[in-house]
């Protein structure tokens, strides 16, 4: 853990020691810990605690409202566990570890986070069809035009130094979160000011990579402050890679009462430049290099400004929940697409809502949590035409929105007897939409829609060294503007006729069953293993152009199994296989494939050794990553794309109030990459570095 905040004085020095800063980069830093206390820092299941000498319970059968109490395979990350990562530029290297989900760095400036899980693949490399939430406020954006699509997920924002938990939940079982919960949904919650001390971090990598990172931390009559600023610039693998980027944190927490109040305020702001895609049979023939741009190069920028204001019991988890919202969302993202033009794509929108929700707690015999939920988005997105780097007067899209979503949601445990927990929820999401047709004006509309979506789970434990869980439920995936309100995607100029409303499209919705067991013989190893099926009867197509209509069923199947062991006191041990049995698009249009594009194997596994070292303590982590199985089209003709593995070497020194970090990421395939696609002239790839190094040190004040 980090060490223990000083108090007072810390959380007052922020202007000074901010002038202080240079262009370089913190490391994470670990408390050194007695010798012979130690685990591995990997992705737990169950998620519970780092001390192998105690046996640590299974959580799945409590009442709690805690995520790894839900009859499901749910995965946490700790803040302990991040600073063993080699996280580098993408924080979504986070879910590295997470048995089954695909995490990826597509390299494409400021845009290269994401990730994916259960053979989702709409967007999925940027995190859509996962609902995720940070301090309960959700981060998907909905119809956004800036290069990514319907319901991505941009965790640029955030830093490893802001991170205290992050609960992966798979599939749709949890009715506290509405929209894009489809492959299932992710928790963050961030740092308070006593969780950390004060520290300031240099850090460099290979490609001209620089950070510098402060983190500011303390108490003051009952207040926690927390103020974390990162400064990251790196000139990236290939020709024309950049990125340039600042974000600021600043948290403030008190109990009153009966109650923890806490308020937040983020800053985030980047620019970027970054290569496109490659034809992977032009690198083979050799006519274009791996660190070439194809075309133009691609451009971007991002200014995000959120205010947070969070309510929860100061103990326990019965009582009164509130969090209220605002931010300021700007962003662009130049997409080459010629020899001489881009897409350009633009967000500018002002988003805000709350969540009110009260949990009825009787012993630990039942649960029950009832509430209601709204978001309002309204702003710009469109993509524009650029030639040669200026506007013109053609759009591909371009709307005016103001989206409205409202939710009630109830979640109830009960315990009929000790071995036996049951769970129910019921989501209803209401929409009501404005779209203005700035491109096609007589496809202007609002749109009223609703679903409802009901989860059933139960959790069995005979014995306590084991766990059966099975749950059914729905969730479902809003709607794109551009479904609604569509016409010819072409680029063309803004026009009083054209254009077509479809006001019939509905909520994509999917049905999720899951079935797996937690085996715990010993307290030093500990096993999960899951069946999933997934079928969606609702996906949404175009059919013609202008027209979207919801004429596709998908059905997904697959199994998951980790393990976890702790070998010795000072070495423990992870591994994880992941296998999509089937995904497939059941009735797909004609002159085209019906497997969806997700790795068919993901295998995962690693080691960490931890103890005294000298006067300090030595942690040295090593982790494997290999994709393989992953179809693409060309038509009707099925390939395969090459195999992708990953390997990350990190190790660390504490040493007093240092800690000392070096590390590699070893990517060997020459043509192997995490995001690709198919076209008329072959495979598109995004070729990635065989060799990152880096090196950092932290300071503890």
């Amino acid at each position: 853990m980090y060490r223990s905040a000083h108090h007072g004085r810390d959380w007052i020095l922020g202007s000074t020691a901010l002038a202080c800063m240079v262009a370089c980069a913190p490391a994470s830093a670990a408390e050194t810990e007695t010798a012979g206390i130690t685990e591995l820092s990997t992705i737990e299941v169950t998620g519970k605690g780092n001390n192998p000498g105690a046996i640590k319970p299974l959580a799945r059968n409590k009442v709690s409202n805690a995520p790894d109490s839900l009859p499901a395979s749910v995965s946490t990350i700790t803040d302990e566990e991040i600073r063993t990562l080699n996280v580098g530029r993408d924080i979504s290297n986070i879910y590295r570890r997470v048995p089954g989900v695909v995490a990826n760095n597509i390299d494409q400036g400021d845009t290269g986070n994401g990730f994916r899980m259960r053979g989702f693949t709409t967007n999925g490399t940027h995190g859509a069809d996962v609902a995720v939430h940070v301090d309960g406020v959700p981060q998907n954006i909905p119809s956004s035009q800036g290069g990514a699509g319907h319901g991505p997920v941009f965790m640029e924002w955030l830093t490893p130094q802001m991170i205290k938990r992050v609960d992966v939940i798979k599939g749709p079982v949890s009715a506290l979160y509405g929209d894009q919960n489809r492959a299932g949904a992710v928790n963050i919650e961030t740092l308070d000011g006593g969780d950390v001390a004060s520290s300031i971090g240099l850090e460099v990598t290979s490609f001209d990579g620089r950070r510098a990172n402060l983190v500011l931390s303390g108490e003051h009559e009952g207040f926690e402050s927390l103020l974390v600023a990162d400064i990251y610039k790196t000139n990236g693998y290939r020709k024309a890679a950049e990125t340039n980027r600042d974000n600021y944190f600043w948290k403030l927490s008190k109990v009153i009462d009966d109650a923890r109040y806490s308020v937040r305020f983020s800053h985030y702001q980047s620019d970027f430049k970054n290569d496109g895609y490659l034809n992977l049979p032009a690198l083979k023939a050799g006519k274009i290099s791996r660190r070439d741009t194809d075309n133009l190069y691609g451009f971007g920028n991002a200014n995000r400004n959120t205010y947070v204001l969070n309510r929860s019991p100061a103990e326990g988890e019965e009582g009164l929940y509130y969090t209220a919202y605002f931010e300021d969302f700007k962003r662009v993202r130049g997409i080459a697409n010629g020899t001489s033009t881009h897409n350009y794509g633009k967000d500018d929108r002002d988003i805000y809502g709350g969540r009110l929700a009260y949990n009825f707690v009787y012993e630990n015999a039942a649960a029950l949590m009832i509430g209601a939920d709204i978001r309002r988005d309204k702003g710009d997105a469109y993509r524009q035409q650029y030639r040669n780097f200026e506007p013109t007067q053609n759009y591909y899209f371009d709307f005016d929105m103001d989206l409205i979503t409202y939710g009630v949601f109830a979640q109830g445990q009960y315990k009929p007897v000790d071995s036996l927990k049951l769970l129910a929820g019921l989501r209803y999401d209401r929409f009501d939409y404005d779209i203005d047709n700035r491109k096609f004006r007589n496809a202007d509309t609002g749109y009223h829609s609703s679903v409802t979506t009901p989860k059933f789970g139960l959790v069995w434990t005979p014995v306590e060294q084991l766990e059966v869980f099975t749950n059914a439920a729905q969730g479902f995936r809003s709607p794109a503007a551009e479904y609604i309100s569509s016409g010819n995607s072409g680029a063309l100029p803004p026009s009083e006729s054209g254009g077509r409303i479809n006001g019939n499209v509905r909520p994509s919705k999917v049905t999720s069953y899951d079935i797996g067991f937690t085996l715990r013989p010993t307290e030093r190893f500990s096993s999960t293993t899951e069946f999933y099926y997934i079928q969606n009867d609702s996906e949404t197509l175009q059919t013609s152009p202008g027209v979207f209509e919801q004429v596709s069923d998908t059905t997904r199947k697959g199994v998951e199994t980790s393990f976890n062991y702790q070998a010795t006191s000072t070495v423990s041990t992870y591994a994880s296989y992941g296998r999509i049995l089937d995904a497939v698009i059941d009735n797909p249009p004609a002159g085209t494939g019906d497997r969806l594009v997700v790795p068919e194997h993901t295998y995962k596994a690693g080691v960490q050794y931890r103890d005294a070292f000298m006067a300090g303590q030595l942690t040295l982590n090593a982790d494997a990553y290999h994709l393989t199985g992953i179809p693409y089209y060309m038509g009707t003709e099925r390939k395969e794309m090459p195999v992708y593995t990953r390997y990350d070497l990190r190790a660390s020194y504490d040493y007093a109030d240092y800690q000392f970090s070096v590390y590699g990421t070893f990517q060997p395939h020459r043509y192997g990459t995490e995001v690709a696609y198919g076209t008329s002239s072959g495979l598109v790839i995004v070729p990635q570095p065989s060799t990152t190094l880096g090196a950092s040190v932290r300071y503890f004040f």
